[in-house]
C-alpha cells in the first residue's frame, strides 16, 4: 500500500480523497495555488505545496510543478480526483516514468476513451450499443449530408475531442447540417485544438443514465448500478440520483453487463464510469466512458455503502476487486451547489462568504470545503458543495433534500439553492418524468420569482 498521496486537485474532491487517506493510514499531500492558500484541503493535509499562480493553467494544470511537489514530499502516488489533470494521458504517463503511480486510468486507456470517435468504434466491436452515425470522422460536408439524410433527422453534430457541450449542434434538417459544418467545427478548434467531427443520430426524450464500474489489474471487472443525470442545463448536470426511478430490473441487467464488457474491452484499471443515452422505449447507446472518479459517485456509495476512493486506491496498489455486482438499496439524491446566479442565466458569483449553516439529522451528507470567512475565487469552477440525501424511498428522499435546502444557508454570494427547491417541488420531477430537455421546457425563474 501506498505511504503518501498527492492529491493533484482542489475543494471537495481534494478533502474527499484526504478524508479515505487518513482512514487507509496512508500520509497526504495538497497542493494549491495562490487563490486557494485559506481552502480547507489545505489546513487538512499533512503537508502542503504551493504549485503556482492563480490561474489554473500555471498551477493545477502545470504537470512539471505537481510532480516537482510529489518528488519533494517523496509521494509515491498521486490522486487526480475530477476535472483538471484526471483524465491527461500524459499526465498518467508522466507519473508512470517517474515512478509515481497514477491512481486512475492508464495513458492508453484515457487515450483510447478520450478521442468519441475511437471509443464508439471500440465499444460497437466490443458488442455494446451505440448510437447510429458516422463510421469515424466526417471527412466532408457532402458525406455529412449523405449520412443524415440516410438516418433521418434529427441528427447532432459533435466534436471528437468535445466536452461540456462544446463542439455540438443539433440539426433539424439539410440547412443546419450546414451551418454546423462551419460553426461547430470553429468552436471545437478554439476549445480543443482539434475540429475532427462525427455525427449521430439524435435521440428523442433522452435520459441520460450511467453506470458505475470498477476493474483491477488481475482482468476482473464489476459494476456498482446506475445513476440519473439527466437534469442537465446546456449538457452540466445539475441533480443525479440513484437508483433512476425510469430503471427496471431487467435494463439494469442489460445496462451493466453492458458496461462491464466496454470495461474489459480496454482493459479498465480503476474506477470509472460508462455513460449511456437512453430513449423512451428503454432502448440504450454507449455515449461515452470516463476513466476518473465522477462529481456523483457520493450518491453511488450511500446505496451500495461503499467507498469508491478507497477502491479507487486499492485498485491501484494491485488489489483484486470482488467482483461482485451491487444493487443499490435505498435512494439517493445529490444537488450540486454552485455560486451562481439562476436568475441571471447561472452567472458565477465568486466573492466571501459571510454567513454559512449546514443542514443535519439523519441521511443527509455534505461534501464541501467552504466555511464562514471564505473567500470563492473566480479562476475555477462555480461547484461549492455537494448535498446528498438518503432514504428508504425515493419521494422520502425528496422530501428530505427539501428540508435540506431549507435549512442551507449561504450568505454573501448567490447560489443555485433556490432553483434547487424549486426543482424539488416540481411535479415532473416528483414523478421521475424527466429527460435532458427537462430545463429547457420549464421556466425555473418564473418559479423562483413567484417563490421570493
Amino acid at each position: 500500500m501506498f505511504k503518501k498521496i498527492l492529491i493533484a486537485n482542489r475543494g471537495e474532491i481534494a478533502l474527499r480523497v484526504i478524508r479515505t487517506a487518513r482512514e487507509m493510514g496512508i500520509k497526504t499531500v495538497a497542493v494549491y495555488s495562490k487563490a486557494d492558500a485559506d481552502s480547507l484541503h489545505v489546513r487538512f493535509a499533512d503537508e502542503a505545496v504551493c504549485i503556482g499562480p492563480n490561474a489554473s493553467s500555471d498551477s493545477y494544470l502545470k504537470i512539471p510543478n505537481i510532480i516537482a511537489a510529489a518528488e519533494i514530499t517523496n509521494a509515491d502516488a498521486i490522486h487526480p480526483g475530477y476535472g483538471f489533470l484526471s483524465e491527461n494521458a500524459k499526465f498518467s504517463k508522466i507519473c508512470q516514468e517517474n515512478g509515481i503511480k497514477f491512481i486512475g486510468a492508464l495513458p492508453e486507456q484515457i487515450d483510447g476513451m478520450g478521442d468519441k470517435a475511437s471509443a464508439k468504434k471500440t465499444m460497437k466491436d466490443a458488442g455494446v450499443p451505440t448510437i447510429p452515425g458516422s463510421d469515424g470522422l466526417l471527412e466532408s460536408l457532402d458525406q455529412a449530408l449523405k449520412i443524415a439524410n440516410e438516418m433521418g433527422y434529427p441528427v447532432i453534430m459533435k466534436a471528437t475531442a468535445g466536452g461540456g457541450g462544446k463542439g455540438m449542434r443539433i440539426c433539424e434538417n439539410e440547412e443546419g447540417v450546414k451551418n454546423a459544418w462551419s460553426t461547430a467545427r470553429k468552436e471545437a478548434l478554439a476549445a480543443f485544438g482539434n475540429d475532427g467531427m462525427y455525427m449521430e443520430k439524435f435521440i428523442v426524450e433522452p435520459r441520460h443514465i450511467e453506470i458505475q464500474i470498477a476493474g483491477d489489474q488481475h482482468g476482473k471487472a464489476c459494476h456498482l448500478s446506475e445513476r440519473d443525470c439527466s437534469v442537465q442545463r446546456r449538457h452540466q448536470k445539475l441533480v443525479e440520483e440513484t437508483p433512476s426511478p425510469f430503471m427496471t430490473k431487467e435494463l439494469r441487467k442489460k445496462m451493466g453487463e453492458a458496461a462491464i464488457k466496454a470495461a474489459k474491452a480496454v482493459k479498465y484499471e480503476g474506477v470509472g464510469t460508462v455513460e449511456f443515452l437512453v430513449d423512451k422505449d428503454r432502448n440504450f447507446y454507449f455515449m461515452e466512458m470516463n476513466t476518473r472518479i465522477q462529481v456523483e459517485h457520493t450518491i453511488t456509495e450511500e446505496v451500495i455503502n461503499y467507498d469508491l476512493i478507497k477502491e479507487q486506491i486499492k485498485i491501484a496498489a494491485g488489489m483484486p476487486i470482488s467482483g461482485k455486482n451491487y444493487e443499490p438499496v435505498g435512494h439517493a439524491i445529490q444537488c450540486r451547489i454552485n455560486a451562481e446566479d439562476p436568475l441571471n442565466d447561472f452567472r458565477p458569483s465568486p466573492g466571501k462568504i459571510t454567513e454559512y449553516h449546514e443542514p443535519g439529522g439523519h441521511g443527509i451528507r455534505i461534501d464541501t470545503h467552504v466555511y464562514a470567512g471564505y473567500t470563492i475565487p473566480p479562476y475555477y469552477d462555480s461547484m461549492i458543495s455537494k448535498l446528498i440525501t438518503v432514504a428508504q424511498t425515493r419521494e422520502e428522499a425528496i422530501t428530505k433534500m427539501e428540508r435540506a435546502l431549507g435549512e442551507y444557508i449561504i450568505e454573501g454570494v448567490k447560489t443555485t439553492i433556490p432553483f434547487h427547491v424549486q426543482l424539488m417541488k416540481h411535479p415532473k420531477f416528483r414523478d421521475g418524468k424527466i429527460t435532458t430537455k427537462f430545463l429547457e421546457e420549464w421556466d425555473y425563474k418564473e418559479a423562483m420569482e413567484r417563490a421570493k
